[in-house]
């Protein structure tokens, strides 16, 4: 059986449109990826534990805030890991300057023994809906249509 993850699509009427909230994932291996490497605020749910609320959880563990409002169910989408994730839209709006993640350890440098701590978000922002289609990883990318076809442009 196949991981699951969940998570939220957060989005706002912006000055140019539509925005959603993309967060850029911490770490050496990402430091220098820009295209292809965002993501929605997303994570492993737990066993037993409601979707809904794990998408929650992971948005506050990867943002620093738990999100307010009803959530809508936009779908379901294979990853090429892999994983189903199953995706939530919730309109709303966060300042990214506010963003608190938490972290994860890891060898760093590799085979040096040594350990270091990497916030697991490293930036977040708002983007249109052209430019998330460019930033999102590729399995992710169809979120934005699914988002247009259930709110409408």
């Amino acid at each position: 059986m196949s991981e699951i993850s969940a998570g939220i699509l957060l989005h706002r009427h912006g000055p140019s449109g539509r925005e959603l909230l993309l967060v850029h994932p911490g770490g050496p291996f990402w430091a220098r990826k820009d295209e292809a490497a965002w993501s929605i605020p997303k994570g492993l749910i737990d066993p037993n534990e409601a979707l809904e609320a794990a998408a929650r959880r992971e948005f506050a563990e990867e943002v620093g805030t738990v999100p307010e409002g009803v959530l809508a169910p936009l779908g379901e989408f294979k990853l090429s890991s892999g994983k189903q994730l199953v995706v939530f839209a919730l309109e709303g709006d966060f300042d990214p300057k506010t963003l608190i993640s938490n972290s994860f350890e890891m060898e760093w440098p590799p085979r040096s023994g040594q350990r270091q701590s990497f916030p697991e978000v490293d930036r977040a922002g708002w983007f249109s809906l052209d430019a998330a289609r460019t930033k999102l990883h590729l399995g992710q990318r169809a979120l934005v249509d699914a988002l247009l076809a259930h709110t409408g442009p």
